[in-house]
C-alpha cells in the first residue's frame, strides 16, 4: 500500500502480515482518522454553538446595554488570549514563533477589513444601500468570526493529537476546550446580532465557525503532533486576530455608542468570566 499512515499503524497493532491485512488496517486507520476529525468538529460547533444561543436575546436594548455587551465580548476575548493562546504558544516554541504569528494575524485580518470596507463602498456606488452599510459593528462582528474560526484550527490540532494518545485525554481536552468556545460564540453572536443580522443566520454562523477544529483535528491525528513551531504560529495568528478586533474595532464601537463607566465594568466582567472558564479548563 502506498499510504503514508501505513507503516505507523501496523507497528502500532504489531503486525506485518501480508497485503489482505494491510489492506485492512489502512481502512480501520481511516476510520480512525475520521472518528477523530468528527470528535472535533463536533466540539467545535457544540462550544460556539451553545456560546451563539444569546443570538436569540433581545438586542432592542438600549445603548448603555449594547455598549456593555460589546465591551464584555472584549474582556472575553482579552482573557483569552493573555491567558490562554499566547502562554500555551509561547510555551510550544517560545517567544518569537508566537510573535511573528501574533503579526501575521494583524494584518491578515486588518487586509480582511479593508476587503470588506471596499465591498461595502462598492456597493454604494452601484445604488446598493440597506443596514449593512455604514455599520461598523457588524463588520467587527465577521472579523471577531474570522479571528475565531483561525483560533479553531490549532485548538483542532490539541483534540487530535490527544485522541492519538488515548481516548481518555482526548475526550478530556475536548471537553476543556467546548467550555473555552462557549464564550467565543458569544463573542460572535453579540456584535452580530446587535449589527442587525437575524437571530437564526447569527446563531448558525458562530456553529459553522467550529468546522475548522474538525480539520485541525484530522490533522493533527494524522500527523500525530504537529510541530511545535507551526502550533506556536498559529495560535499566535489566532491571538493577533482576536486582539486586533477587540482592542481595534469593538472597543472603539462601544465607545461610539456608549460612553460611561457602565460599559467598563462589562469589560472587567468579560474579563474576569474569561479568566474563570481557563481556570475550570
Amino acid at each position: 500500500m502506498n499510504s503514508f499512515f501505513v507503516p505507523r499503524f501496523i507497528y502500532m497493532i504489531g503486525t506485518d502480515n501480508g497485503g489482505v491485512v494491510e489492506i485492512n488496517n489502512t481502512f480501520l486507520l481511516n476510520n480512525n482518522l475520521l472518528s477523530i476529525a468528527l470528535a472535533g468538529l463536533v466540539t467545535g460547533i457544540i462550544g460556539t454553538g451553545i456560546g451563539g444561543l444569546t443570538a436569540f436575546f433581545p438586542v432592542t436594548l438600549s445603548d448603555r446595554i449594547q455598549s456593555t455587551l460589546l465591551e464584555f465580548t472584549t474582556g472575553i476575548m482579552i482573557s483569552t488570549v493573555c491567558m490562554e493562546l499566547l502562554p500555551e504558544g509561547y510555551k510550544s516554541s517560545g517567544f518569537l514563533h508566537t510573535s511573528v504569528g501574533l503579526l501575521i494575524g494583524v494584518v491578515m485580518i486588518i487586509i480582511v477589513d479593508e476587503l470588506l470596507r471596499a465591498f461595502y463602498r462598492k456597493n454604494r456606488r452601484n445604488g446598493i444601500t440597506g443596514y449593512r452599510d455604514n455599520n461598523p459593528v457588524l463588520l467587527s462582528g465577521w472579523m471577531m468570526v474570522i479571528a475565531v474560526a483561525l483560533h479553531n484550527l490549532p485548538e483542532g490540532f490539541a483534540v487530535g493529537a490527544g485522541f492519538q494518545t488515548g481516548a481518555n485525554v482526548g475526550i478530556t481536552l475536548s471537553v476543556a476546550i467546548l467550555l473555552h468556545d462557549v464564550p467565543e460564540g458569544m463573542a460572535m453572536a453579540i456584535p452580530l446580532r446587535i449589527g442587525r443580522i437575524k437571530p437564526l443566520k447569527a446563531f448558525l454562523i458562530t456553529v459553522l465557525s467550529g468546522i475548522p477544529m474538525g480539520i485541525g483535528a484530522f490533522i493533527g491525528a494524522a500527523f500525530g503532533s504537529i510541530s511545535d513551531m507551526f502550533s506556536a504560529i498559529c495560535l499566535g495568528t489566532a491571538g493577533g486576530a482576536m486582539l486586533y478586533v477587540s482592542l481595534g474595532e469593538l472597543i472603539n464601537e462601544s465607545r461610539s455608542i456608549y460612553r460611561g463607566r457602565f460599559p467598563l465594568l462589562g469589560n472587567m466582567a468579560g474579563i474576569l468570566t474569561g479568566a474563570l472558564i481557563s481556570m475550570l479548563g
